[in-house]
């Protein structure tokens, strides 16, 4: 045993730095906040983007677009889609909780059928919205459609 290979007991050192103990701890005076300002004052906290009295890169930007609060977004689902559905599971009439229950769509959804894909079979389709195309293809089918 020599010098070179002393420690300290396990336990005895703690690893974190005690602050505002007296000037010959180092750590002393103004404990490592600096002098006068925001920053050395208790309770300070800084906001989010806050960059130091530098214009914020928020506000040097430009406000570009609208976003319409009355929007009304719907789920797309279309004639393809629909004629799978029946054909597998032996459906007659697609409504909202036929669609919920096979997972296409949530329950706070509105749902919209769309005109892609051919429909063979004869189907009564209910749904919130149906576009021109996917309304003539399921008259023309033989089924009906009905708005919700």
């Amino acid at each position: 045993m020599n010098l070179s290979n002393l420690k300290p007991a396990s336990g005895s050192v703690k690893g974190r730095k005690r602050i505002g103990r007296g000037t010959g701890s180092g750590r002393g005076g103004t404990s490592t906040r600096g002098h006068k300002g925001a920053g050395s004052r208790s309770g300070h906290s800084t906001k989010i983007g806050f960059e130091g009295g530098q214009m914020p890169l928020q506000r040097r930007l430009p406000k570009v677009g609208f976003k319409n609060p009355n929007r009304v977004e719907y789920v797309g689902i279309n004639l393809d889609v629909l004629e799978s559905l029946a054909e597998k599971y032996n459906l007659t009439v697609i409504d909202f909780s036929a669609l919920i229950e096979h997972g296409l769509v949530a329950k706070k959804d509105l749902v919209k059928i769309l005109g892609r894909g051919e429909i063979k079979t004869k189907l009564e389709v209910k749904a919130h919205a149906f576009s021109a195309t996917a309304q003539k293809q399921i008259e023309a089918a033989g089924g009906s459609i009905v708005k919700l």
